[in-house]
């Protein structure tokens, strides 16, 4: 059985598309990978400017000081 010109081509278009949708789905991983990291050093941040925050507080309701 002999492959026609339009079944090579039509192979050759379907590996060129599955080598595509590997292609992007690593990239959607690493751009999820990304992302995560963004999302826990925002959430880091946060975390540690409102134990700072608190902290202030705290240093001042045991001080005592009051507005002038």
């Amino acid at each position: 059985m002999r492959l026609k010109t339009v079944q090579i081509i039509a192979a050759l278009v379907a590996a060129i598309a599955f080598v595509l949708a590997f292609i992007a789905a690593g990239v959607l991983l690493v751009s999820g990978l990304f992302m995560a990291l963004g999302l826990a050093a925002v959430a880091w941040l946060a975390w540690s400017l409102m134990r700072q925050v608190r902290v202030q507080v705290r240093e001042r309701k045991t001080a005592g000081i009051t507005r002038p």
